[in-house]
């Protein structure tokens, strides 16, 4: 069978200057070795998702491997990229796990599915219009403030698990910390999971692990699926999504700033795959939601592996994708990794969900957003009062939280201060830096 990658020169070395491209590959075993080093670089990552919201890990770690094939399938083999668990959602899965409802985990499935679909539709839009919309929608006043409510609304759950085994905690971020400036390269980039190493050994020194479900578990099995709960047969199924939908204004974001990023170091002609990213992660997104996984994201972990290493092969990342696959349908890799224990998600969320707020400050650093305007000021200023102190609306059985509260004052403030401003000519927002685009923006543990 032909495949569609050319050797890159000998197969085994990359001169100075030059990068493998995405329809290029290095020699088998050493296309194998960097899948096998994209898998180590996205698992501390996506394995936190489903530990921190009660998700089944083996099912997301399926549906991310899945959703990374499918995503190279749909871009054409043109788009280096993985598609791991996305950090946005886990305050609305939280929200919906904790409300009542008749399923609470298929509470969140919906609304995972719900965003899949929407984004698989604004992927078709931008593939037939361009992102120019986007822009102007979410200028980096409002993806910073987006992103950062979403971050800081955290805080209290990362409290809550730290204050269960303190000292686990205090080790594990201890960990952390030390680990991301103590390390260079692949290492640097694996501070989160080498913490949660470190927490892990302090835990089990203190007897705070169980391995009994390990023993009992499978080394090989299908994950556990579990399907959308019914909005038309519990209504209140309804009132979770408005949790839900600003996740994916920061979706659209991750994949347009992975795209320009990848694009501005191998070949501009890769934006032209925008709206095929768009649309493939929507779809992996949905898959998954339908069946139990997290929803999924383009992963900026994987896009310091590939800067280090400058190889942007596309033959990695299937590699990568079906090794997920793989440890998806170990019961066993499962059951390990769900016995970690509050102490160490504590210390691991503690500094994580900080940084996610912090992403959203670098968003406004990066575009020199002028905090000397009043439009960028209440924009900001209210957005985060709103999604830090969880304000809540509710009417009938729909209930909107912080983030989503946030979210809708965010661009309704902006909008409306920037429109009222130009009528009278009050203000003139200073625009983004055109190479810093308002949506270069990650969510995870590091940005890169």
């Amino acid at each position: 069978m032909h495949l569609p990658w050319t050797v890159h020169g000998d197969g085994a070395h990359v001169a100075p200057g030059e990068v493998v491209a995405p329809g290029e590959r290095l020699s088998w075993p050493r296309t194998i070795g960097l899948g096998a080093q994209h898998v180590v670089a996205m698992f501390g990552a996506t394995f936190l998702v489903p530990i921190l919201t009660g998700f089944p890990p083996a099912t997301t770690l399926f549906f991310s491997g899945l959703g990374t094939i499918l995503f190279l399938v749909i871009t054409r083999n043109r788009v280096p990229s993985y598609l791991g668990s996305s950090f946005a959602f886990i305050a609305p899965i939280l929200a919906a796990m904790g409300a009542d409802v008749d399923d609470p985990m298929g509470a969140a499935l919906f609304g995972i599915v719900v965003v899949g679909v929407l984004l698989a539709l604004v992927g078709l839009i931008v593939q037939w219009g361009g992102t120019g919309w986007i822009d102007a929608l979410m200028p980096p006043v409002v993806a910073g403030a987006i992103v950062a409510l979403i971050g800081f609304n955290l805080a209290p759950v990362a409290k809550s698990n730290f204050e269960q085994a303190p000292l686990t905690a205090l080790i594990t971020l201890t960990a952390v910390i030390v680990a991301s400036v103590a390390f260079r390269g692949i290492l640097g980039r694996m501070s989160i999971l080498l913490g949660v190493m470190v927490g892990y050994v302090a835990a089990v020194v203190q007897g705070e692990v169980d391995f009994g479900a390990v023993a009992d578990a499978a080394w090989v099995g299908l994950p556990q699926f579990h399907l959308p709960a019914n909005p038309f047969a519990d209504s209140a199924v309804w009132g979770m999504l408005p949790a839900f939908l600003p996740v994916v204004l920061v979706l659209i974001a991750e994949n347009v700033g992975h795209i320009k990023g990848v694009a501005q170091m191998t070949d501009a002609s890769i934006n032209a795959s925008t709206g095929r990213a768009l649309f493939s992660d929507g779809l992996a997104t949905t898959i998954a939601g339908f069946f139990g996984g997290s929803g999924t994201t383009t992963y900026g972990e994987n896009i310091g592996v590939m800067a280090a290493t400058r190889v942007y092969s596309t033959a990695a990342y299937w590699v990568a994708g079906l090794f997920a696959v793989l440890l998806g349908l170990s019961p066993k890799v499962g059951a390990v990794i769900n016995t970690i224990p509050p102490g160490v998600l504590g210390g691991i969320t503690t500094a994580l969900y900080g940084l996610i707020g912090i992403i959203g400050v670098k968003i406004w650093i990066d575009n020199r957003v002028d905090f000397t305007s009043p439009v960028n000021q209440f924009t900001a200023a209210t957005a985060l009062i709103i999604g830090i102190a969880d304000f809540t609306f509710s009417f009938g059985e729909v209930s909107f939280n912080g983030i989503a509260l946030g979210t809708i004052a965010a661009i309704v403030i902006y909008h409306l201060m920037r429109g009222i401003a130009r009528l009278r000519g009050t203000d003139a927002p200073q625009p983004a830096r055109p190479d810093q685009p308002p949506s270069s923006v990650s969510i995870g543990p590091r940005t890169k």
